[in-house]
């Protein structure tokens, strides 16, 4: 049989989180290609610890003061710009070695777009007969940039488990390229481009095998990604999967086809944690109900963990379906709230949720259940002050607070938006949260100020967990002070808390042991610790005294407490 192997990219970034990077995606082709008849290898080229520390790319050296010094402290940001995965000269010596019949290139996020045309530059050198095809959300927005790129060959638009094969035939029969769907090439130097493929019933589709994905395991028990449904019925401004995208339209699995994929992985596999990378899949009760009713039967007598991490519709959510998720193995409800400001609600087209998100909490705090509320902070029009309310208003509840900074995903309204404005960053890879790529109605230092401040709030949180008040606060030492290396970090940060709730300024420490003030925003500080001193905020525990959420973990000999934003959502205590 043709091999075709398929490629997830590295990526460069300040972080990684591992347990996103399941490449389900090209699973899904891969079962389909084998179907046809064809080989399919995937070189997943982030199932790896490696990650290299880069320099901070010219384009992104506004950062400097806002990252700049390690901190040890509990809250701290990431700082290091680092290469997470193998290097591109490895990716293109595997291909070498493997002489495939055909390489495909997954370009999904637009802000990794040029990592992933770099891993088509080295595989080209070393292949350089071998046909290339790059597919994705990105290459399905901007064909013609990326067919115009020398080291690739094909574009497939929209989803390519049905069209991938379909390029392999044509290939090997001489079959006309511009019948495939969502094709996009090169033909005597000029470009033809088709409209996207979109999958009408993914019933159709063979169901992918995750057998292999050994390094994604967690707890020593093996980890699965499911995506159970497609697109999305909701109009939110700044998805690329909305309503109003450009993404086709929403999709969902049937209940049987969910379970039969679950099933299959079960018999072979020794699973201990499942995501659902949907974005609605609350959305339908009888479906959902189905769905769990149908977990609990696979796996009656083991503990399964069960996320959907990519958030749930406050809106969706009622006491007989948290109830169920409970039973099922939900530990965690991440709930999407978007903002609590009804203007800026408006403004993401959704709905107030406000109500049914407050009563969410309420009602996995009674089944135990921990719950992380996501925010958005920085998107055009919307004010920091807006912003700092959301953290506020969340701090008074028993839930964690998720802030997410917001950036410009290309086929959304708002980047649309943001186009119209003459605010784009000047490159895709300068559009994602890392970057704070907007600078508008909130300055790119009030976003990381609101960042921090997030932090701080959910270290605030856990200290109410151990029945710890706020600490009173004390004036800072003077200039130049210094900490005993060897103090570690939650003395650090006990110390760190109780200068900010005097000054509101928000210090590291340094690995030499070192105090400095980070840069932020004065007047965002000094609101934050007026509020919460008056105020202050909620911990996570149930009405019987346990912490529902912020546990304590030990792994090996050291312990970590959960804290939303580091790129393993653990922080280290000492």
């Amino acid at each position: 049989m043709a091999l075709v192997v398929l490629v997830q990219p590295p990526i460069a970034d300040f972080y990684l989180t591992k347990k996103r990077t399941i490449p389900y995606g090209l699973l899904s082709m891969a079962a389909n290609l084998k179907a046809h008849g064809y080989d399919a290898k995937i070189l997943d080229s982030l199932a790896t610890d490696k990650a290299k520390p880069l320099a901070l790319p010219e384009d992104f050296a506004y950062l400097t003061p806002f990252y700049g010094r390690p901190d040890q402290s509990l809250f701290s940001l990431f700082h290091r710009f680092r290469h997470f995965g193998y290097s591109f000269e490895h990716i293109a010596h595997t291909v070498q070695k493997l002489k495939p019949f055909l390489v495909g290139i997954s370009s999904l996020f637009s802000p990794y777009h040029a990592t992933a045309m770099a891993t088509a530059a080295a595989i080209r050198k070393w292949n350089p007969d071998i046909p290339i095809v790059m597919g994705g959300h990105h290459p399905t927005l901007f064909p013609e940039a990326v067919i115009a790129s020398p080291s690739v060959d094909y574009v497939l638009r929209g989803e390519g488990e049905e069209t991938l094969p379909l390029l392999c035939r044509a290939l090997e029969d001489g079959t006309p390229m511009d019948q495939i769907p969502g094709i996009a090439f090169q033909d005597a130097g000029k470009i033809k481009i088709n409209p996207p493929h979109w999958t009408a019933d993914l019933s159709r589709l063979p169901l992918p095998d995750q057998k292999n994905q050994g390094y994604y395991r967690r707890k020593n028990q093996d980890a699965l990604v499911i995506v159970a449904s497609r697109g999305c019925p909701m109009p939110c401004s700044y998805c690329s999967v909305s309503a109003t995208s450009a993404h086709g339209k929403f999709r969902r699995r049937p209940v049987s086809h969910v379970l039969q994929e679950i099933q299959n992985q079960a018999a072979r596999q020794d699973i201990g944690f499942i995501d659902f990378e949907d974005e609605n899949l609350s959305l339908d009760k009888p479906w959902f109900m189905a769905l769990l009713a149908g977990i609990r039967k696979i796996f009656s007598g083991k503990n399964v963990e069960l996320r959907a991490m990519n958030g749930l519709y406050p809106l969706s959510l009622d006491e007989e379906i948290i109830t169920a998720m409970a039973d099922t193995g939900f530990a965690t409800l991440n709930l999407s709230l978007g903002s609590a400001s009804k203007k800026q609600l408006e403004r993401f087209r959704r709905p107030d949720v406000r109500a049914a998100h407050d009563q969410a909490v309420s009602l996995a705090r009674q089944k135990n259940l921990s719950c992380v509320s996501y925010v958005i902070a920085g998107a055009p029009d919307q004010t920091a002050q807006d912003s700092l309310n959301d953290l506020l208003y969340l701090a008074t509840r028993p839930t964690l607070a998720g802030l997410s900074i917001f950036y410009p995903a290309p086929g959304s309204r708002d980047f649309d938006r943001c186009r119209t404005l003459s605010i784009l960053p000047e490159n895709f890879s300068l559009m994602r949260a890392t970057a704070f790529p907007l600078d508008h109605t909130t300055s790119r230092l009030q976003s990381v100020t609101l960042l921090r401040l997030c932090r701080i709030l959910n270290y605030m949180k856990h200290l109410a967990d151990k029945g710890s008040a706020l600490p009173v606060p004390r004036p800072p030492p003077g200039r130049g002070s210094l900490f005993d290396p060897a103090s570690g970090r939650v003395s650090i940060s006990e110390q760190l808390l109780q200068w900010f709730l005097y000054d509101a300024a928000i210090r590291g420490v340094d690995k030499t042991g070192q105090v400095y003030v980070h840069k932020t925003d004065p007047g965002l500080c000094q609101a934050f610790t007026a509020a919460v001193q008056s105020h202050p905020p909620a911990g996570l525990k149930t009405e019987g005294g346990q912490p529902a959420g912020n546990r304590l973990k030990i792994i090996g000999s050291q312990t970590f407490i959960p804290v939303f934003g580091h790129q393993d959502g653990l922080f280290k205590l000492g």
